[in-house]
């Protein structure tokens, strides 16, 4: 997809960055990714999206901004508290990059409505709160081989990865989470708080991913989670592997 000469201003320093270039903008620009949540960790990876120039970017979410949302969701302002997130976060994004496309689906992805919103996309980051749901996309995505960029952040933690698992053998969100956890509960936001920035670290780095993929650049985090610690600030990585059938 050719670039006009105001995108051409507005990428020049992806177009002049080798392994990117213009061809890199291109696919960029004719990529269509899927965020799951506009919350903490979907709100950098969009701003980030749209800022590098994703050409369509769909966001699910059925959530409403309320102010305890804007410690950490960044593309939400105190104006739109009552706004449906999607809405919001469309209007943030649109305003960022007038060239790119944002459609709201503001709905809860679910076994029924799932496989058709994530038909229409490339690429799934997932950045939801609940295991439910994320168990949902991951096997949505599967079937339709679509690559999904899954972030989780806890506390003062966080972690991300990549699923590819219809490719080489890859391992499977079933590989890495063969059981649900005991109590999920014990891990929200609302009960045990969470540190601001963390999302932003995660959801910008979800985003990189992203990129990555889209751009046919450097390596995916394929069989592996990066882990950071913000409190040591350490980053470490854990390597899983395939062990359920294809």
């Amino acid at each position: 997809m050719p670039l006009s000469a105001d995108e051409t201003a507005r990428y020049a320093r992806h177009i002049v960055l080798k392994k990117i270039g213009g061809i890199g903008q291109q696919r960029l620009k004719a990529a269509r990714v899927l965020i799951i949540g506009a919350g903490g960790l979907g709100s950098p990876a969009l701003a980030y999206l749209a800022a590098a120039g994703v050409g369509t970017i769909g966001i699910v979410d059925d959530d409403h901004v309320s102010l305890s949302n804007l410690q950490r969701q960044i593309v939400h302002r105190t104006v739109d508290e009552g706004l449906a997130k999607t809405d919001s976060a469309q209007r943030f994004a649109t305003a960022l990059n007038p060239h790119i496309s944002v459609k709201a689906h503001p709905v809860r992805l679910t076994a029924e409505n799932g496989a058709d919103i994530i038909a229409s996309y490339d690429l799934v980051l997932d950045g939801s709160d609940n295991f439910t749901t994320r168990k949902l996309v991951a096997d949505f995505c599967a079937r339709q081989e679509k690559p999904l960029v899954a972030g989780a952040v806890n506390l003062f933690d966080g972690n991300l990865t990549v699923f590819m698992p219809y490719e080489n053998d890859n391992p499977s969100f079933d590989d890495l989470y063969p059981e649900p956890p005991q109590n999920e509960t014990q891990f929200s936001c609302e009960e045990v708080g969470i540190l601001g920035p963390i999302t932003g670290v995660i959801g910008s780095l979800q985003a990189l991913e992203a990129i990555k993929l889209i751009a046919k650049v450097g390596k995916p985090l394929v069989g592996e989670v990066l882990i950071y610690d913000s409190l040591d600030v350490t980053t470490r990585k854990m390597k899983y592997r395939r062990r359920t059938k294809a």
